[in-house]
């Protein structure tokens, strides 16, 4: 694999170079969120439980997470652009292979490994953001690949459920791997980034866990993924025990994806007039509402709107805690990225597996109203260290 032309700080901050990160990132939402309204599909048709499933994609979720270091090594050595085509190619192979497991042990085995690949799009591309847009103006840059992300889940949540009830989901995880690979192809075109000189890996992720404002962001950032992500993941199947279809399920379930589209269309205007702390104190706001309001009572309005309003609380918080990754340890950007994937992945894992025994037994009422208790948490945390870190900063 060969990149192409260099992209310099600043004058590489171009439309194209965006959309091609935004197709990317958009690909690999599509293949993380795709098998959420497919979880009672598969448990039927291979005979599984719905923890049994779910676990398939916790360990997604895991892999995603735990790997991002040896993206971010294997980024600094290789270049980030290489690295998301190989992520690419390889996951796509994976998840073409996954579309074909014959039980529920070879499916968790390959959607690991697509998982793991998977994981080298996203904070590569954040990397690449952090590294070519000047600061004033990159959590513009941030909200529009939120909103590529966002479309990638809606596409997943509410086409996954639509294709899977007319062919299958195995049809459904095809059709996705068979974007990675198209995305794989077309990364050719996207501009090398200047090259950072790399610090040993070890010495590098020392650097990063010594910032006490860092280590802040990664404990934010795992809680995060296991109230969002994590809990997210039952949405769908919190519908569908409602007795609705899976493609019902799917929609109610886009309704997050919706709600990061429009919301983070209020993100972009505002940054620059209100301060990151605002901006992180709004998507807390969204978040707790977002949880109170299927909590209150699990039907598909409910579902619907939660997920609408959830999807604020990823726009306005989401983006600024992913602003503050880019920059908390500039030096070692590329590893500061990645640990704050790995946070917010492993978080998601953790939150998916915890609500498993929930789900299983159908008291997603109760598994509603917890996320939203500990959501307030979450909402007064993040805020003021944010506004700690910037005292400390300024």
């Amino acid at each position: 694999m060969t990149d192409t032309a260099d992209a310099r700080p600043g004058a590489g901050a171009s439309t194209g170079a965006l959309r091609m990160l935004q197709l990317g990132v958009g690909t690999s939402s599509l293949d993380r969120f795709a098998i959420g309204p497919l979880l009672l599909m598969i448990s039927a048709d291979l005979g599984a439980s719905l923890s049994e499933v779910a676990a398939a994609a916790s360990a997604y979720f895991l892999a995603y997470g735990l790997l991002q270091p040896l993206w971010s090594i294997l980024g600094d050595r290789i270049g980030l652009v290489r690295v998301m085509r190989i992520a690419m190619l390889v996951g796509g192979l994976s998840g073409l292979a996954s579309a074909f497991a014959p039980n529920v042990l070879v499916l968790a085995l390959l959607r690991t490994v697509t998982g793991a690949c998977m994981g080298g799009m996203s904070p590569s591309g954040l990397v690449y953001i952090g590294t070519v847009w000047p600061e004033g103006i990159r959590q513009r840059a941030l909200a529009d690949i939120a909103v590529a992300a966002s479309s990638g889940l809606a596409l997943a949540t509410a086409g996954a459920g639509l294709l899977g009830d007319v062919a299958g989901w195995r049809v459904v995880l095809g059709a996705t791997a068979a974007a990675a690979l198209l995305v794989a192809l077309l990364l050719r075109r996207l501009p090398r980034p200047p090259r950072v000189r790399a610090s040993p890996p070890l010495r590098a992720i020392g650097t990063v866990l010594r910032d006490r404002r860092a280590v802040a962001l990664l404990v934010l950032a795992f809680v995060e993924g296991a109230l969002m992500l994590g809990s997210l993941t039952y949405i769908a199947p919190a519908v569908e025990d409602l007795g609705f279809t899976t493609t019902i399920a799917g929609l109610a379930a886009a309704g997050f994806g919706v709600g990061v589209v429009l919301f983070s269309r209020l993100v972009r205007p505002l940054v620059g007039r209100l301060t990151t702390t605002g901006l992180a104190a709004i998507g807390g706001g969204f978040l707790v509402v977002g949880w109170a309001v299927p909590a209150a009572a699990v039907t598909l309005a409910t579902a619907v709107v939660g997920g609408l309003l959830l999807g604020g609380a990823w726009a306005f918080l989401h983006s600024t805690l992913q602003n503050w990754a880019t920059g908390v340890v500039p030096h070692e950007r590329a590893t500061a990225v990645a640990l704050f994937a790995t946070s917010l992945f492993l978080g998601s894992s953790a939150g998916t597996a915890i609500a498993a025994p929930a789900a299983d037994a159908g008291a997603f009422d109760w598994l509603f109203r917890v996320t939203a208790v500990l959501s307030v948490l979450l909402a007064v945390a993040a805020p003021l260290a944010i506004a700690r870190s910037r005292r400390r900063r300024d």
